[in-house]
């Protein structure tokens, strides 16, 4: 019988049955990691997908899971909507979980951020978020380099999310704006760079598909001034015809541009270094979430009393509030009374 950590599913739609179930199986099947993980099948919840049935997946029900995996050696991915997240979180804690990974974002917002804290107080329960662009290959080279500090200091941060999003956004995922669904990675991503900051503006747009409006589903933009100097600018558009996760360094002698894997399609980042002496650009294999699910059960099997609270925890939380801030600038009434809309043909 393996030694290893069971694992629970709790929702299983776009990312726990595309996302996070994918990247199980790999590592479960893995020589390097099969032994982090219980021989069990993984048990999945939800109530209105109903997954079906697998050699190595079981649906189940929440009441009936403890049954099943022992709560004490148990992973929970809870994937449920972030407007979903804290009653789920309760019902987990009551059943005795305690090693629960949030899907991002955290929270929808502050309020929301305050209860699954408080949550995780009274439970005692050791959350760590899916933040996989901080454990990025792509983003460990870019800290190196900012460390090394070839290129002088840091001065501006500019990062580009563009996809195609209008399924989704139309079936109502629970995300209830644009700021909810890339963002959350690229603000914890420039936090972590350039240290923490404030909200200075911030805005977005409408999504209209075939007449129907999707409020504040568009785009989304925020910008930041860091403590350290350095600002940000981030947009996102989820009405683009293309896919795009870029980040753009702007250094006092040098330029950094990052490509992260445009979707799970593929596991490779691009990097380009622009400088004095001329452009040069490597490829990078960045399977960005296997890594990070591999370094997050490494850390739940290890000793309790010596782990401390998931390091990235905290930046996560940040950026929960950050967006917070921003979401409530950007619901500010545009002068002269009109709606900004980004159209779907």
């Amino acid at each position: 019988m393996s030694n290893g950590l069971g694992t629970l599913l709790v929702g299983m739609g776009r990312a726990g049955s595309g996302l996070h179930l994918p990247v199980l199986r790999r590592l479960r099947g893995a020589p390097g990691t099969a032994h982090l993980f219980a021989a069990a099948p993984v048990l999945a919840v939800d109530p209105h997908r109903g997954p079906a049935p697998a050699a190595d997946l079981r649906p189940t029900t929440l009441a009936e899971a403890p049954r099943l995996l022992d709560p004490a050696r148990t992973v929970v991915h809870l994937c449920t909507p972030p407007t979903e997240r804290a009653a789920a979180l309760e019902a987990l804690g009551r059943l005795g979980y305690r090693r629960v990974l949030l899907e991002k974002p955290v929270a929808a917002d502050s309020r929301g951020l305050d209860e699954l804290l408080a949550l995780r107080d009274r439970y005692g329960l050791d959350l760590a978020v899916v933040a996989q662009w901080l454990g990025s290959r792509l983003t460990d080279r870019l800290r190196t380099l900012l460390a090394r500090d070839a290129y002088g200091p840091l001065r501006t941060v500019h990062v580009v999310q563009r996809k195609p999003r209008f399924s989704r956004s139309l079936a109502g995922d629970g995300h209830p704006t644009a700021f909810d669904v890339e963002l959350p990675h690229s603000l914890g991503l420039c936090l972590a760079l350039a240290g923490p900051g404030r909200v200075t503006g911030a805005g977005g747009t409408d999504m209209v598909v075939g007449g129907r409006v999707l409020p504040r589903l568009g785009t989304a933009w925020l910008n930041l001034q860091h403590d350290s100097g350095v600002w940000t600018r981030i947009r996102s558009d989820l009405t683009s015809p293309v896919r795009e996760r870029r980040v753009t360094l702007e250094l006092a002698h040098g330029t950094l541009i990052g490509h992260f894997p445009g979707s799970e399609a593929d596991a490779y980042a691009r990097l380009t270094v622009i400088d004095r002496d001329g452009e040069s650009t490597e490829l990078l294999h960045d399977d960005a979430l296997g890594g990070f699910l591999e370094h997050t059960y490494r850390y739940y099997a290890a000793d309790g009393d010596r782990r401390g609270p998931h390091p990235d925890l905290a930046v996560n939380a940040q950026v929960v509030r950050l967006l917070d801030r921003a979401k409530a600038i950007a619901a500010r009434p545009v002068p002269g009374g009109a709606r900004r809309t980004a159209a779907a043909r």
